[in-house]
């Protein structure tokens, strides 16, 4: 991944204290997450001039008459060396990305209900391979920084980014816990997916509010369970066969912990039942998807006998002073 343009369009600013993880040594220094194997795939990827960029429901770049036919066929065997796609969908000179997620969805619940994002620097928070991210791009967003600490899904992210280099959304290898604290250099910070993972959901929140602006917006989706305010969902082992999954609050909880933690004008926009339409087993990403996850006797719970998961999405903002 070529950082230049980044560390050029950052430096002088709040975010210049980013620099540090766009820099070639601490690439290199990664040493998990077959780092090597990626980095290698993409920089083996045939060469294909894309004739342009569409960012709708699904993400397009360039045409299958961009290139010859042995060429994107080359393409295509490359991209299935990334399988699973969990986000997208994407195309990419004509190969289509059906992936796990059909993530236009989420982004339809909640694109008309944020604040406009032309000429914000965002930050999106557990990207993935930044189908989110290449959203808020086309939403307008003068900038779009996503993290990701999973090596796999940098790495499909790299493969997309490498055919539109000039596109100005970037993926950082890294955890919010890395990103510089107080950092207040973003006017939208998105986190989708995320705060269940956290031991610590109100560090993570700390941790968001510090990345942004007075007065930035923060947009949080995430899965909730019914309950009263101060109820939380603690799994003892895994959760619809995730093992990382520490609570998952109510959504008077969640709106207490964004009240306690300094977010104001807490509004809940979206709240949704995830169905195997949403999120499914696909040609590109062939393993154990929702359906899996679920009970075969009763869809309205997990196979381990908790709630289905059921998502929220809320946007609040950090006071202006």
């Amino acid at each position: 991944m070529n950082f230049t343009r980044l560390k050029d369009s950052i430096a002088g600013t709040a975010l210049q204290p980013l620099h540090p993880f766009l820099a070639d040594e601490f690439l290199d220094s990664i040493r998990y997450g077959d780092h090597y194997r990626w980095r290698r795939l993409v920089a083996e990827l045939p060469a294909l001039t894309a004739s342009d960029l569409e960012i709708a429901e699904t993400v397009r770049i360039g045409s299958s008459q961009d290139g010859d036919p042995a060429h994107i066929e080359m393409l295509k065997a490359s991209l299935r060396e990334l399988i699973p796609w969990r986000k997208g969908p994407f195309e990419l000179f004509g190969v289509h990305i059906d992936s796990e997620w059909q993530s236009q969805l989420k982004w339809a619940r909640l694109a008309q209900n944020i604040a406009p994002l032309e000429g914000r620097r965002v930050l999106d928070v557990g990207s993935g391979n930044g189908y989110s991210s290449f959203r808020m791009l086309g939403a307008g967003a003068e900038l779009v920084i996503g993290l990701e600490p999973h090596i796999p899904y940098y790495g499909q992210f790299c493969a997309i980014k490498h055919y539109v280099p000039e596109a100005p959304v970037y993926v950082l290898p890294i955890t919010m816990e890395q990103m510089p604290d107080a950092l207040e250099g973003f006017d939208t910070v998105f986190s989708m997916g995320v705060l269940y993972h956290r031991r610590s959901p109100l560090d993570h929140l700390l941790q968001l509010f510090g990345q942004l602006v007075p007065g930035g917006q923060l947009i949080m989706e995430t899965i909730y369970v019914d309950g009263d305010k101060g109820y939380s969902l603690v799994p003892k082992d895994r959760y619809a066969r995730m093992n990382n999954v520490w609570f998952i609050p109510s959504v008077p909880s969640l709106i207490q912990w964004l009240e306690k933690t300094g977010f104001v004008n807490i509004e809940v926009i979206d709240q949704s039942l995830t169905t195997d339409t949403e999120q499914r087993q696909t040609d590109w990403m062939p393993f154990d998807s929702l359906r899996e996850a679920l009970s075969p006797d009763n869809q309205s719970l997990t196979i381990e006998g908790y709630p289905a998961p059921k998502r929220v999405v809320v946007v609040c903002d950090k006071p202006k002073s």
